[in-house]
């Protein structure tokens, strides 16, 4: 958990390639339906939260996320700032009634951490409101995977070069032209102010039973593709750690795959080489 966190990912990792990306991308998401299946079956619960800069790309590393799961099995909560009823209590309530149930997924887009973040930043917390906080999440999150819940946070990262590239693609695209406004500016010249709150966040709140990944994300294939790799990645390990076998999949036999004694897929990952 060392300092600047950010100024040390290679934001040059990328995938050139579109039938690599596919093959790559395809591959993660049948493992995540797989193990959908089994995490309704053992009655465990995931969080997925997503935090980053504006036009990091994530609601696109989302919809690919859960492009092939089970609908009846996940739910994505898109959070904006409070309304006036959720101002009437603590601020995490409105989050614990967002929860999932056991069994299902659950992928926050945005969070909690809105308190550390956007109200620190733009002042809608006070210096001692969002200092108490870190606390506060740590011990909610503690609270939740100690019990049957698994908790994976990403924050997806991006220069300010391609932030500027990207919100004048969107200003310039009448499809997009929707996802650019003038608070997405405004925050922009905030950046230095952003970026210490992040790496604030980062120090203060990765812990163990809820981890922060960062991903880069200059290059959406490769983000994409690093995101639903994690997503499977840590769903497997605690699976593995409760003793559960792991799912044999079905195009298990196909080169570049191999079961073994736990039914833990070994290929390309196995080198750590995507």
């Amino acid at each position: 958990m060392g300092e600047h966190r950010l100024d040390q990912v290679d934001l040059s990792s990328k995938i050139k390639n579109r039938k690599k990306y596919e093959k790559k991308l395809k591959k993660y998401q049948i493992r995540l339906l797989a193990l959908q299946h089994l995490l309704k079956e053992k009655n465990i619960a995931v969080i997925f939260v997503f935090e980053g800069w504006d036009a990091a790309g994530k609601g696109g590393a989302i919809k690919r996320a859960v492009a092939n799961l089970d609908p009846r099995g996940y739910n994505v909560i898109p959070i904006a700032a409070p309304v006036p009823h959720e101002k009437r209590y603590q601020y995490l309530q409105r989050f614990w009634r967002k929860l999932p149930q056991y069994g299902q997924i659950v992928i926050f887009d945005r969070s909690w951490y809105g308190r550390v973040l956007v109200e620190r930043v733009e002042g809608f917390a006070k210096e001692e409101e969002w200092k108490r906080a870190y606390h506060e999440v740590k011990q909610f999150e503690k609270l939740l995977t100690d019990d049957r819940y698994i908790i994976e946070k990403f924050w997806l990262h991006i220069s300010k070069d391609e932030q500027y590239k990207r919100f004048r693609e969107r200003e310039e695209d009448p499809l997009k032209r929707w996802k650019i406004t003038d608070e997405d500016w405004r925050n922009r010249s905030k950046w230095a102010a952003y970026a210490e709150a992040a790496e604030d966040m980062f120090a203060k709140t990765d812990q163990a039973c809820a981890p922060w990944h960062i991903i880069p994300a200059n290059n959406k294939w490769y983000a994409r593709v690093a995101v639903v790799k994690q997503m499977v990645k840590s769903i497997e390990n605690y699976l593995t750690q409760a003793g559960y076998p792991l799912p044999i999949y079905t195009d298990a036999k196909k080169k570049g795959f191999r079961v073994d004694t736990r039914n833990k897929i070994e290929g390309e990952e196995a080198t750590n080489k995507d």
